[in-house]
């Protein structure tokens, strides 16, 4: 009997049509009652009941075992159809009420007493009617037999149900929980033929004195299942013993790839979830279990700087990382894994279409494990964070996923996991473990001293020190080497970002640091330019404040700071979400031919790290860092001048034409449509005469904020050139477009401080492909409709003020 069947729809089927035609034959089999002694019947039947409290645990499922089966075999040899099934319908009842773990549910009991009562009546009629033909009549050899029919007529039925209640194969299933029995059953056979020949030696009552035997019987049970439970016990310990040892040794292998150990536990969770729904076997499921936490532990042969590159690897790079696949399953083949774990680490890379790597299979060539965890580990890499690319929502990784099914992934495999993924998310979630405790700043206070004691540096007569000076002379011409070449690099390229990672590179071999940030001054605020090492993500988030905290002194007091607290720096200063385990910190400013232009900070996870020969070295290369850096800046400057307007801050003609031609080849290609509206500004040359240029300037600015505000996120406004303007509004139709232009017709400022004029615009609006098919002919159309509106805003003056507007007609 079962006690913990997990009632699934197929299941629920199972048991309900079973449940119903056994207690269909139970029914017709009792309503035919009959008995010849019913004293007999009552002695055995209250036998019957204590041995179905002599029950012992079944191992791998929440079910139980009795000797009441010996009580069965004897009422099949000595009593009627109906008394037998009463004796073993009454057993099974006691086995499943007497001090159960858990209170079974009434289906349960049901189908347990369904499927004894089928048994019992197909094991009779096969003793009566069969086997009698052939075999003595009450003799030992036909109750053995017999006991060959009943073991399996009680044992496939419960077997079937848990196997489809738990989605596991029919025969391992019977084969775990109750081959094993079989060897009892025989010996209850005999016994019950040694009670039925002493009930008719005896009498039917002399029978009792086997009752002893019985209860041996059913402590040998609780003896060998005992050791059975003791022999897995342990073997699970030594398991998870291994499990443990693999997931420290993959954990090791994550964080060189700087990932985390949630990663490992995740995809583990995922693989196992859907390699069951799939049915695999037990053997292949451990396998996906180990393989899931190992597969990249080839990464070891990959060099550091190609697995925590923060962006896209060459063609070089990337052949060296596929060697991955192909190291990790040779490492997993000398561990002897009593299950095929190398096979799905070397082909967790490879691809459904054929494209994959190391060796190219294709379909079902590929194991079905290496399937599932190409799968579930592209889920999860694409929601989380890596260095080169940000997380993505869940949703949004499930249909990238989704995308290489029947190119990259098994469909059949990404089809179970888009249906399960949020509830394997929410599974994988509620077995996270907490973040592994930080060491880097735990002191031990005990132990004074080594047992060999401390070095002791003693200072060395000149005479006496031949190795020392030796190695001073190298390291000052090393120095000099790397200097020299760090200069060299500095001039090799204007480009910012690859300036400030040649001058983070070569200065690591000087000055030796955990994370270097390079700030540049914007406003009265550093920005982070350049970051690099550990704190990546924590430096790059900053925004210091000139005068706040430790890079912020320096930047406005122009003067270094050696081994300062990372801790003070402003920006994460008292967050308690944003800890730092660097401990030391040497900065230095950066200044321009026209005042301060940053600061260079390089942090260390050792407190004092830094030594004053550190700040020589830095102030030495200094002048040509802020000369190269200033130079990345100017030329930035003037690239985005040659495209940018320098009063407004719109694009300049230049960047409209580029951004109008690029526009209208895209509606072509999408067959979209595309309205050009042409702005001039009206009352602007008044300005300019009454207040001069500066205050004409300040309101060209303030109309260029109000236009670019106005826009939506995809529409595009330039300055053309004095005081007119062009947006670009794509995806518009003309009605549409005619409410966009009323809003712009209703913009207007007031210039000149106390005697202000009002400026306010004249629109004219194309529309492609209705009105031209270029920017010429669209620009033109829109500009001579800009023009009759002019005209026409002659006669009309509108008098309005920032916000609010008021109109009024004058003849």
């Amino acid at each position: 009997m079962s006690d913990g069947l997990t009632m699934n729809l197929k299941t629920k089927l199972y048991v309900g049509l079973f449940s119903f035609a056994g207690l269909w034959v139970m029914a017709t089999t009792v309503f035919h009652w009959e008995s010849a002694d019913l004293l007999r019947f009552g002695f055995y039947l209250f036998l019957a009941g204590l041995a179905g409290r002599m029950k012992v645990n079944l191992p791998g499922i929440h079910g139980t075992m009795s000797v009441c089966f010996l009580f069965i075999f004897v009422g099949i040899a000595d009593l009627s159809l109906s008394e037998t099934l009463v004796i073993g319908l009454a057993g099974t009842l006691v086995q499943c009420y007497w001090k159960p773990k858990q209170r079974p549910q009434a289906i349960q009991v049901i189908f347990s007493a369904a499927s004894t009562g089928m048994a019992i009546v197909l094991t009779y009629s096969f003793y009566h009617k069969i086997a009698t033909y052939r075999l003595e009549h009450g003799g030992p050899l036909l109750l053995i037999v017999t006991a060959l029919v009943y073991f399996p007529l009680n044992t496939i039925p419960i077997a079937a149900a848990i196997s489809f209640s738990e989605n596991k194969r029919f025969g391992q299933t019977w084969h775990s929980c109750y081959f094993w029995s079989f060897p009892f059953y025989l010996v209850g056979a005999s016994i019950a033929w040694v009670i039925s020949l002493v009930a008719q030696q005896l009498h039917w009552h002399g029978s009792i004195v086997l009752l002893p035997v019985i209860y041996l019987m059913h402590r040998s049970y609780q003896l060998y299942l005992g050791r059975l439970d003791d022999e897995k016990r342990h073997v699970e310990q030594i398991a998870a013993l291994h499990l443990r040892t693999i997931e420290a040794l993959a954990m090791a292998i994550e964080a060189k790839d700087h990932t985390t150990y949630e990663h490992l536990r995740r995809v583990r969770t995922y693989a196992v979830a859907v390699g069951t729904e799939m049915g695999l076997p037990e053997a292949e499921l451990e396998a996906l279990r180990a393989a899931s936490v190992l597969h990249d532990i080839g990464k070891l042969a990959v060099p550091e700087h190609i697995i925590s590159k923060p962006g896209r690897l060459t063609p070089e790079e990337f052949e060296k990382m596929k060697i991955h696949p192909l190291v990790g399953a040779e490492i997993l083949e000398r561990v002897s894994f009593p299950y095929p774990v190398a096979p799905i680490v070397r082909s967790h890379h490879e691809k459904w279409d054929g494209t994959g790597y190391p060796d190219g299979l294709t379909g079902t060539e590929i194991p079905a494990g290496a399937r599932i965890l190409a799968v579930v580990d592209c889920l999860d890499a694409l929601a989380s964070e890596r260095q080169y690319r940000r997380a993505l929502p869940l949703e949004q990784a499930m249909s990238e996923v989704a995308a290489q099914a029947g190119t990259s992934f098994d469909p059949a495999v990404v089809a179970i996991v888009a249906r399960h993924y949020i509830e394997l998310e929410r599974k994988a979630q509620a077995a996270a473990m907490p973040p592994a405790k930080s060491y880097s700043d735990i002191k031990v206070e005990r132990g004074s001293a080594p047992a060999a004691g401390f070095e002791r540096s003693q200072p060395k007569p000149v005479a006496d020190s031949q190795y020392d000076f030796l190695c001073s002379i190298a390291a000052a011409r090393q120095e000099v080497q790397l200097l020299y070449e760090l200069v060299q690099d500095l001039g090799n390229s204007l480009s910012l970002d690859e300036t400030l990672s040649v001058v983070a590179a070569r200065l690591r071999k000087i000055v030796p640091y955990n994370a270097i940030a390079i700030y540049v001054c914007h406003g009265d605020k550093l920005v982070p330019q350049y970051v690099n090492g550990e704190k990546f993500r924590l430096f790059s988030s900053l925004e210091i404040p000139i005068g706040e905290g430790l890079s912020g002194w320096v930047a406005e007091n122009r003067k270094p700071i050696v081994n300062g607290n990372p801790s003070v720096e402003s920006g994460y200063l008292g967050d308690p979400r944003k800890f730092s385990t660097l401990r030391s910190a040497l900065a230095v400013p950066l200044e321009g031919l026209n005042g301060a232009l940053g600061v260079m900070t390089l942090y260390r996870a050792d407190a004092d790290a830094f030594s004053r020969d550190h700040l020589r070295i830095l102030l030495a290369i200094s002048g040509k860092v802020s000369l190269a850096v200033e130079n990345a800046l100017i030329f930035r400057q003037v690239k985005d001048s040659a495209t940018t307007d320098y009063l407004s801050g719109l694009p300049n003609a230049r960047s409209l034409f580029l951004r109008l031609d690029s526009e209208l080849a895209r509606c072509k290609r999408n067959h979209e449509t595309l309205c050009v509206v042409v702005c001039d500004l009206d009352g602007f040359k008044q300005v300019n005469d009454r207040f001069g240029h500066l205050e004409g300037n300040k309101a060209l600015r303030q109309m260029a904020d109000i236009l670019r505000e106005s826009c939506r996120e995809y529409d595009y406004v330039a300055r053309m050139g004095g005081d007119e303007f062009v947006l670009l509004m794509p995806g518009s139709d003309r009605e549409s477009i005619q409410g966009r232009i009323a809003e712009l017709r209703q913009i207007s400022i007031e210039a000149g401080g106390t005697s202000q004029v009002s400026v306010s615009m004249s629109l004219g609006e194309a529309c492609y492909p209705e009105d031209g098919s270029d920017a010429e002919e669209l620009l033109a159309e829109a500009d001579k409709r800009m023009y009759k509106a002019k005209q026409t805003n002659r006669r009309h003056r509108i008098v309005q003020f920032p916000h609010t507007v008021e109109t009024a007609a004058t003849a």
